[in-house]
């Protein structure tokens, strides 16, 4: 009679889903604590196969009876092994509630733990590092994600240097339920330890070998370190000579002994693969900036220039608001990724009232890596300046500049969550080809907070000061103007600063802030709205802000995001358009 009394509700539901197929309705309610209460939601197959039309009665059935299996495999994983289950159907109108009561229990602890290591990392000292950066040890809540993680985490400190046939031979993690504990074992063979031989270069015909020769790091002999590899793949990509580089050691390939290679090593080749850019290219292009008016540019490129491995590029921009041209040689990157460079350029500007025309020539000097980035710069200027009323005013300078980035973000290209610093400092010493003394420095910082699971704030702050006994003589490039798409929005470009008869000049202190928050409501598009304010000052005490707020459109597009801002300038009253390519930095 029991048993019968217990299949009641369930026969219910069939007869009742029987005469309701189309339109078979439940709901499922989980008493269940926090922490295991999500992944039960997300993978309990009775949500899954939720509002799926092709669900019937027979099969809502089968997953009720399953599920209480099914929430003893889930919770394990998160380290309980004896939950108490119960379970509950009943009828509400022409729907079902199906509920479960989970008390999770004490959950499983990690008692002991027996790492074994076999093949040539046994007899080495780095055994003890890897014993005590063990991910899972004694105390720690056992959960499947956690020993998944330690296991692999073990192996990849093997796999990346010296051990690429590293191996897991044997994994066991043994659960006492009654006592709520679990003692672990792994069993890990490195294999030998294997070490790099010669390089083999695939691709090359436009370019000599010693493109790739002079970069490479990697030595005969040297111990497998797939950072190194990596590495090397990345000088490549940045020497700009190819469009696609693959750099890989070849671990699987049988290779004969190398005498000069300690005998527990397998050296193993180095494979090199590219393909090339072409030497010699040419450009022409046109559009238009919400800073500086149509544009129209012509480029060209040589990446051997003078059969010397040399990169000669040059271009002629032409836009309403600035005219420039430019030529600039770099030499072939090094050993250490440091780019040494020297250009000449000249560039005319007619910006908010004020005419400059600026001749140089520089050496640069740039290196590290994309989350630290660093360069210094000498160069030197001859600037002439027109303001309607005032007499021109020429000047030289030779200011040595440095510079460093560090960026901190979940990805270069469309980062979501993170930070990006910019810093320099710099200036120039009067008498040494220069008229008027000056130290100069900036920060800039951008933040990414995600919020929700499609918003994102983003943060922006700048500042900058100059410290000289006289702007007359510092280059217009090192004042500071504030205004236009990646400044204060709703203002002009460098529209913010000292006035000067109807011209707006540069001055010596800058402050600008930004809050902007993107919703991304689709993968490609996004909106945002945003509120920025800052001004350009020759004291802090004149630094008042000038606010800006708008909307704006967001695109991710192949080579960054797109954005396309609406902007109302409080001060001015008026409301602009504000386009830019690429992350606001």
């Amino acid at each position: 009679m029991l048993r019968i009394l217990r299949l009641l509700p369930v026969g219910l539901l069939l007869l009742s889903a029987c005469a309701h197929a189309a339109s078979l309705e439940y709901v499922v309610v989980l008493d269940a604590p926090s922490n295991i209460k999500d992944v039960l939601e997300k993978n309990l197959d009775l949500n899954r196969w939720h509002d799926n039309p092709r669900l019937d009665a027979e099969q809502l059935q089968r997953l009720y009876r399953q599920a209480p299996e099914q929430i003893r495999t889930l919770v394990a994983t998160e380290g309980f092994y004896a939950p108490s289950i119960t379970s509950e159907i009943t009828q509400q109108g022409q729907a079902w509630r199906i509920q479960f009561t989970i008390a999770a229990g004490a959950p499983a602890l990690v008692d002991t733990v027996d790492l074994e290591f076999e093949g040539a990392i046994a007899t080495q000292p780095q055994l003890a590092e890897l014993r005590s950066g063990w991910t899972l040890p004694p105390g720690l809540v056992f959960r499947q994600a956690a020993w998944e993680s330690a296991k692999n985490g073990l192996l990849r400190k093997l796999l990346l240097e010296r051990y690429p046939r590293a191996r897991l031979t044997q994994t066991r993690a043994t659960v006492d339920p009654l006592a709520h504990t679990v003692a672990l074992k792994v069993v890990i063979d490195s294999g030998p330890e294997i070490r790099f031989g010669a390089l083999k270069i695939d691709g090359l015909q436009r370019y000599p070998v010693t493109i790739i020769s002079r970069i490479n790091k990697i030595k005969p002999c040297d111990p497998y370190d797939e950072a190194a590899l990596l590495e090397l793949q990345a000088h490549l990509l940045d020497s700009g000579y190819f469009s696609r580089v693959d750099v890989s050691a070849e671990i699987d390939m049988q290779t004969e002994p190398d005498s000069t290679a300690p005998a527990s090593s397998a050296p193993l080749p180095v494979r090199v693969t590219v393909t090339e850019n072409k030497r010699k290219k040419s450009g022409i292009g046109i559009g238009y900036s919400t800073n500086t008016g149509n544009r129209a540019k012509l480029t060209y490129e040589d990446l051997n220039f003078l059969e010397q491995e040399l990169k000669f590029k040059t271009a002629l921009t032409l836009e309403t608001k600035k005219q420039s041209a430019t030529a600039d040689i770099y030499l072939p990157l090094t050993q250490d990724g440091v780019q040494y460079s020297t250009g000449l350029s000249y560039v005319r500007s007619d910006i908010e009232g004020e005419v400059g025309k600026v001749s140089s020539i520089s050496a640069k000097r740039i290196w590290g890596k994309p989350t630290l980035e660093r360069n210094l710069t000498l160069e030197y200027l001859r600037e002439q300046k027109e303001i309607d009323g005032f007499a021109p005013r020429n000047s030289q300078s030779l200011p040595l500049t440095y510079g460093v980035t560090w960026r901190d973000t979940d990805s270069l290209l469309f980062p979501t969550n993170g930070s990006i610093i910019h810093a320099q400092i710099g200036g120039a010493v009067g008498g040494l080809l220069t008229d008027q003394s000056f130290v100069r420095s900036t920060a800039r910082v951008v933040r990414y907070s995600p919020l929700g699971k499609k918003g994102i704030v983003v943060l922006r702050a700048e500042i900058g000061a100059l410290a000289s006994s006289s702007k007359d003589g510092v280059p217009d490039t090192y004042l500071f103007r504030a205004g236009g798409d990646q400044s204060v929005r709703g203002y002009a470009y460098q529209g913010l600063g000292v006035a000067q008869g109807t011209a707006t000049v540069g001055g010596r202190y800058l402050a600008v802030g930004s809050a902007e928050y993107q919703n991304w409501f689709l993968p490609q598009w996004g909106a945002a709205v945003f509120v920025d304010a800052g001004n350009a000052a020759d004291t802090v005490a004149a630094l008042k802000p000038k606010v800006g707020y708008g909307v704006g459109g967001r695109w991710r597009s192949p080579v960054g995001p797109i954005n396309l801002d609406i902007a109302y300038g409080q001060a001015d009253k008026k409301i602009r358009m504000h386009f830019s390519l690429g992350v606001t930095f």
